[in-house]
């Protein structure tokens, strides 16, 4: 260390005035030299790091050296001490048989008497012979000689303290002597002799080993894997322009920013490895039980068939002939917006399909599809030939390594030209068999029936000859989850796909970030069932709340065990939200964009009646590139109908909502016309899209404007076989009109839309108009479904035009 830093002895972190004064300066000064290296410190009694002060002592010296001799001159010597010499040591008998007593000049012992060297000297054990001194009262109170001498003290001779002890005195309070440093200590100080000193801490060098931290991973979970203070940490990142505090969730760029600067690569986990560490943490070992099974053990299952293709290509027209239903006419816009699980009966054997949605934006649903089927079937329509979400398709079973059957479609059409179809599917290396190819194409027409018949033969050739579908069915459960919603009677529903094992009513099920005990399984049709086995898709009940589809789900002992499980998925899942989320404000920019009012953001919250349309909405709307100058900012997304809280909110954020086949009840509605919020409401998906992107980018043009005209609640149902069913209402706001617009909601989800007031009639008169507080009958055309409790919405197409 510099000149006079020894006098003071080893401080850990001196003051910056105690330094100066070791030094024979002032703090000013030191202040000032401590500003040229680029250090900074508050005030003189700021504690400076040991690296700091020798830097300080050696710039010190460099620049005063008259200052430095100065004080080496006034530097008084050190006093000699003489040791006196040590006595000769006494006899061993004398020393044995003495009493503990103090030599002179030494200080008065102390009263401790369980101290070795303190308490009143006691006289030498007298030997097996020796009698009990008696007193004796003789003239002038003269004592006889005992027969017990005192041996008198020995001289005063220096004695050597024991290692750890003092001197005697009270209590041993004596001039204790220096311990010796330990062996950590002595490493923790080599260590930091040279540690790196970044933004006036002190951080050990990293070895440059690898790091691994979980997806929202924050600064504290950093520092406990390199044994550092978190504090030191952010003052690090601060250093580097990086804002963050100790427990906020980062993401994996900053992370990587600050373990280069001290040393260390970090790598994030993948969400699939994160899932299988937190399983293994609670007993669960999926890749073991796996394993565990014997041949004996295994038993066929049903295939899994995936429907996949460009949008209007007829998939759903398809599985509808084979289940011989019609599912198109249930979904808005005529396409497919849900994943759909189903399981028919060819012949003695049993086929599971699931059926995709192919817009563009359930790329998602598409992937997830692909990955829990065994055979994918690519529908391409004969007249319409290869188009993207068909190339898309087919680049998704391939990365699911499944064997493709390639269904040519509409062939039925004026137009339509099989053989170009098969022309164009070999530039993607999809050769068909009759090319050479191993890929079976069969010509069907899902609008008439033909080939279909065809196409399922040839389903269960493939499935026979490529694949060994075998499942243990008497193990627990495992699975995935295809779809889910939220059921106003029901609750969380979800539609799941047993993949081993078999699912039983009163399982303890956990998937995702939901658990519950399996209250009740239906099927496709709607019929009670007590178990699934392997390939089985149902319908569950009993959920805590709504999972994620794509999410996997497992069956374990105990409903502890279960929370606990979707507790941690959950509190993982929010972190890595929030660090997905977290902008990066750096220091110089972050108060000049604040100044000149260049960040914006639109705020949304996005409400579905499924979570894989809410997950697919929400994808393509953080893909929309609309500069940097607005940001779009997703802050909530849920599943079932727009809530009070949505509104809530959405009043304190500034956002829209954005409702998707779902609408708001009767509260949120109030309160949203009070507070102004703007609450949309979407049925097709891709509508939703191209409106926030031209509401992003300013484009927009003159908006057909929805205006509710009133609202009545369905009292009693009547049917008439003359003019169908009749809903006997009360009109609760507004009023109804006929010939409007309608649309019928049940518990906050849209049942039926486009609808028509075809008659209005109040007791037995025909009228145009019921106003607010009168009942009346309304008839809505074809529409037959219609339950007490209902409410039917009467609106009106207006144009408005858009700021």
């Amino acid at each position: 260390m510099g000149v006079g830093l020894c006098g003071r002895g080893i401080v850990a972190k001196p003051r910056l005035y105690e330094v100066a004064s070791d030094l024979g300066t002032d703090s000013k000064t030191l202040m000032g030299i401590l500003r040229e290296m680029g250090e900074f410190v508050k005030s003189p009694s700021s504690a400076l790091e040991p690296p700091v002060v020798r830097k300080l002592a050696k710039a010190f010296a460099e620049k005063y050296p008259d200052k430095v001799e100065e004080k080496k001159e006034h530097t008084p010597p050190a006093p000699v001490v003489e040791t006196p010499k040590a006595p000769p040591p006494l006899p061993r008998p004398i020393i044995r048989h003495a009493v503990r007593g103090v030599p002179s000049g030494a200080p008065r012992p102390g009263n401790n008497p369980y101290a070795p060297r303190q308490g009143m000297g006691q006289l030498a054990t007298p030997g097996p012979a020796t009698k009990r001194p008696v007193k004796f009262k003789a003239e002038g109170d003269k004592k006889p000689a005992s027969t017990h001498r005192r041996v008198p003290a020995p001289l005063p001779q220096k004695r050597t303290p024991l290692r750890g002890r003092g001197a005697p005195g009270a209590f041993g309070r004596g001039n204790k002597p220096k311990s010796r440093k330990s062996k950590t200590l002595k490493r923790q100080e080599f260590e930091m002799r040279d540690a790196p000193v970044i933004g006036g801490v002190t951080i050990p060098r990293g070895d440059g080993r690898v790091i691994r931290l979980m997806q929202g991973a924050s600064v504290t979970d950093f520092a406990e894997k390199i044994d550092v203070l978190p504090a030191n940490l952010l003052s690090v990142l601060f250093h580097l322009g990086e804002m963050a505090t100790a427990t906020e969730s980062l993401d994996e760029a900053t992370f990587e920013i600050l373990a280069e600067e001290i040393g260390y690569k970090v790598q994030i986990v993948s969400p699939d490895d994160e899932d299988r560490a937190l399983l293994e943490s609670f007993s669960v070992n999926l890749a073991a039980e796996h394993a565990e099974d014997s041949e004996l053990d295994l038993a066929i299952r049903p295939p899994v068939v995936t429907i996949m293709g460009h949008v209007d290509h007829g998939k759903t027209l398809l599985l509808d002939t084979i289940r011989n239903t019609n599912t198109l006419a249930e979904e808005s816009g005529g396409i497919t917006q849900h994943i759909g699980a189903y399981q028919v009966s060819v012949g003695d054997r049993f086929v599971t399909f699931i059926d995709t949605p192919g817009h563009e934006a359930f790329t998602a649903m598409r992937a997830r599809g692909a990955k829990v089927t065994d055979i994918a079937v690519l529908v391409v329509a004969a007249d319409d030939g290869i188009m993207p979400q068909t190339i898309e398709a087919l680049d998704h079973a391939r990365s699911a390594d499944v064997p493709i059957v390639v269904a040519v479609n509409k062939i039925d059409k004026e137009g339509a030209n099989p053989a170009k179809i098969r022309q164009q599917m070999t530039e993607f290396d999809v050769i068909p068999e009759e090319y050479g190819g191993d890929v079976m194409f069969i010509d069907i027409s899902a609008k008439t029936g033909q080939g279909v018949d065809a196409l399922l033969e040839a389903i269960l050739l493939t499935a026979d000859a490529a694949l060994e579908l075998r499942a243990n069915p008497d193990r627990t459960a495992r699975g995935v989850t295809i779809e889910a919603k939220l059921d106003a009677g029901r609750g969380a529903v979800a539609t799941v796909l047993v993949q081993s094992g078999t699912l039983r009513v009163g399982d303890r099920v956990v998937t995702g970030c939901a658990y519950g005990r399996v209250r009740a399984m239906v099927d496709e049709n709607g019929l009670p069932v007590e178990s699934a086995p392997p390939s089985r898709p149902v319908r569950v009940q009993g959920l805590s709340s709504v999972p994620k589809a794509g999410d996997s789900f497992i069956v374990v002992a105990e409903d502890r065990q279960a929370r606990q499980i979707a507790e941690k998925r959950e509190a993982n899942e929010r972190n890595a939200q929030l660090a997905k989320s977290r902008k990066r404000v750096s220091l110089e920019d972050f108060t000049r964009a604040i100044q000149e009012g260049r960040v914006q953001s639109l705020n949304m919250i996005i409400k579905g009646d499924v979570s894989g349309a809410v997950e697919a909405l929400e994808e393509s709307l953080s893909k929309l590139d609309v500069g940097e100058e607005v940001s779009l900012r997703i802050i909530h997304r849920g599943v079932g109908a727009i809530t009070e809280s949505d509104v809530n909110l959405a009043t304190v954020d500034n956002a829209v909502v954005i409702g998707f086949n779902v609408r708001p009840d009767r509260k949120a509605r109030d309160r949203a016309a009070r507070e102004g919020v703007d609450v949309r409401f979407y049925s097709v998906i891709y509508d939703a899209i191209e409106d926030i992107e031209k509401s992003l980018k300013g484009l927009l043009k003159p908006e057909l404007e929805e205006r509710k005209l009133g609202l009545a609640i369905v009292k009693e149902v009547f049917h008439s076989s003359r003019v169908g069913t009749i809903a006997g209402c009360s009109v609760e706001s507004g009023s109804i009109t006929r010939n409007a617009k309608a649309r019928l909601i049940r518990d906050g989800v849209v049942v039926v839309s486009d609808l028509t007031v075809t008659s209005l009639r109040r007791f037995k008169d025909d009228v145009t108009e019921v106003k607010s507080g009168f009942e009346c009958g309304v008839g809505l055309g074809s529409c037959d479904d219609i339950r007490i409790g209902d409410e039917i919405e009467t609106i009106q197409i207006v144009e408005k035009p858009r700021a």
